[in-house]
């Protein structure tokens, strides 16, 4: 191992040879982008616990060039790797990367500021209000839910950190009005399509798990929770005694579907419609995750506005400086072969199918087949999918959003499942 020269260890940010090294990132990524159709999608043949033998069991005593750690990325770290941008990733939502977005990411990470109330950095905060009122307009959101109108946001880091704070703003509004006792009559009411942080959220703010009701729903229902089927849960509760809490209007990660609840869960007397509220400065939501110590006290901003402290709306003390046509193709050709079916209506870029039943072949083997061909799929190495189980039946999904998916990777996606089913089951 090499080692770096000692002013470089006691001084790590040299801007000499900070911007080479970092020249050195930005094309080793150039590289790894324009080749990234070269890697199978998923990381082959690997088990767990086996990356982790490539690695020393100590951290190194000296420093290498970044070179040689670039040489060890390509050598050790690629290989292993899962190629979320590759353009045949059709597995979960995607987390797009873009120029800009490394950009933005760079500004972030080398001014490295942490804007957690507003004085340790004002443009950070009026920055990320000005943004948050941008998306705000760029979906058509009214005027409450804007800094403007009296409402305003903040940009989180993950669906479970937001989760978590709308389940906290609802649960001490309720303690507000029941007292700290009641936390153990508070029921969450979820669909069996919600995303399952919704649950893990429930759990972290202190709801019972028996007191997390998952809702069925059905393919008559499109997959989507029905007011009456809210209805009859929260009076059933009611009449026990308990607390009706929240329910999530969004979040159906699994099925591409919206529950349709939210009126009736209003006129219940349902304390949160999570996570789509507007947030206000005095809301529960920012009552619910304040902190006011006397070191971050803000003794000589002045001004006719009051300051936004970020640290108020999120978990994290710290925070960073954040500031159609391929899907509808897949489903139709979905349609247009007899073999298969599209489960569930497709909303957005999620698409569920499945081999269809044939005659003679029970459920378990349908479902047998379902898998065994989703494990060919992934197995290849030329694309990548996840499945889901609705009433019982094993459902294979494509999510297509990737920034660099073409509607050749759908062709060749969708070419590569007819393969792969002509071998599992035979047709045309």
């Amino acid at each position: 191992m090499g080692s770096l020269p000692l002013d470089d260890a006691l001084f790590p940010l040299n801007p000499e040879t900070f911007a080479e090294e970092s020249t050195a990132v930005v094309d080793f990524l150039a590289r790894y982008y324009r080749d990234i159709e070269r890697y199978p999608v998923m990381a082959p043949d690997t088990k767990p616990g086996s990356i982790r033998k490539v690695f020393p069991d100590a951290a190194p005593e000296t420093g290498e060039s970044m070179d040689r750690i670039l040489d060890d990325v390509q050598r050790d770290v690629l290989p292993g790797l899962t190629h979320w941008q590759n353009p045949s990733f059709f597995a979960y939502f995607q987390a797009n990367a873009s120029g800009a977005g490394f950009a933005g990411k760079m500004l972030s990470a080398g001014l490295n500021v942490v804007p957690f109330v507003w004085k340790a950095s004002p443009v950070a905060t009026e920055l990320e209000q000005v943004v948050v009122n941008w998306m705000a307009g760029l979906l058509g959101l009214p005027e409450l839910f804007r800094f403007v109108g009296g409402g305003g946001g903040v940009l989180y880091g993950s669906t479970c950190e937001a989760v978590v704070c709308t389940l906290a703003a609802a649960r001490d509004r309720a303690i507000s009005r029941l007292g700290h006792a009641a936390i153990l009559r508070m029921v969450v009411y979820a669909s069996d399509q919600t995303h399952a942080t919704f649950q893990k959220g429930a759990r972290i703010v202190g709801i019972p798990p028996a007191n997390f009701r998952v809702l069925r729903t059905t393919a008559e229902s499109g997959y989507g929770l029905t007011a009456d089927t809210v209805r009859a849960a929260v009076e059933e509760d009611v009449a026990r005694g308990l607390v009706p809490l929240a329910v999530p209007e969004c979040g159906c990660t699994l099925t591409p579907r919206t529950p349709a609840a939210r009126r009736f869960a209003q006129s219940s007397g349902v304390t949160s419609m999570a996570p789509s509220s507007p947030t206000r400065s005095d809301s529960p939501h920012t009552s619910a995750l304040s902190t006011d110590p006397e070191y971050l006290k803000d003794v000589g901003s002045g001004g006719d506005v009051s300051p936004i402290d970020y640290k108020d709306w999120q978990i994290a003390l710290s925070r960073r400086f954040r500031a159609i046509k391929l899907w509808v193709w897949f489903e139709l050709a979905v349609v247009a072969d007899e073999r298969f079916e599209v489960v569930v209506p497709r909303n957005f870029s999620l698409v569920c199918f499945r081999l269809r039943p044939r005659l003679g072949i029970d459920d378990d083997a349908v479902d047998g087949l379902n898998r065994q061909l989703l494990a060919a799929v992934n197995a290849s190495g030329r694309a990548f999918m996840t499945h889901f189980v609705m009433d019982g039946q094993f459902v294979i999904r494509l999510a297509a959003g990737g920034a660099m998916t073409e509607m050749r990777h759908v062709r060749d996606v969708w070419e590569l499942l007819k393969e792969k089913a002509n071998e599992s089951v035979g047709g045309s």
